[in-house]
């Protein structure tokens, strides 16, 4: 059922929630590269030089690249779901993602993708009272859904930083 009137407080919270999917999974995906960059050859012994540091600085990263794929995929397919309910709601979903951060080891990178969660589970809370207060049973089902991936994710990086 759709909300009857959905305030714009609703929509900034809803497209605040897109930003930051987007950004964590472009995030996640680019760690994974950073994490399968032992693989490729590099042309040239100085990019091959700056490859190897560059990897060696990120390394070891714990995380099973299959894992962190299939999270940077969940926050997209978060991002989509969240975009179709904008539209439907009225409104127009943002484009750009929220700031991107990498990290220069993978504990910091693990730290950051664990905050990044932890700060997504406090949005989305505040989402699921907002849209409870509107009547927006279909908004706080799926936050409910996402929220409850958000948390799994949050506890994938908190076990790997033990």
């Amino acid at each position: 059922m759709k909300a009857e009137a959905t305030s714009s407080e609703l929509l900034n919270l809803l497209n605040k929630a897109i930003a930051r999917e987007l950004q964590v999974s472009v995030q996640y995906m680019l760690q994974r590269a950073i994490g399968a960059a032992h693989g490729p050859a590099v042309s040239g012994e100085k990019a091959a030089v700056e490859q190897s540091k560059f990897v060696a600085s990120h390394a070891p990263f714990f995380l099973p690249g299959s894992s962190l794929k299939k999270i940077a995929i969940a926050e997209m397919r978060h991002a989509e779901a969240i975009a179709e309910r904008v539209v439907l709601l009225g409104g127009e979903p943002p484009t750009q993602p929220d700031g991107i951060t990498i990290g220069k080891t993978a504990k910091e990178m693990l730290e950051n993708d664990r905050e990044q969660e932890r700060q997504a589970i406090e949005l989305y809370r505040h989402i699921l009272d907002v849209a409870g207060k509107e009547h927006d049973d279909v908004t706080a089902n799926l936050f409910r859904q996402i929220l409850s991936d958000e948390e799994k994710h949050h506890r994938v990086f908190s076990s790997l930083l033990g």
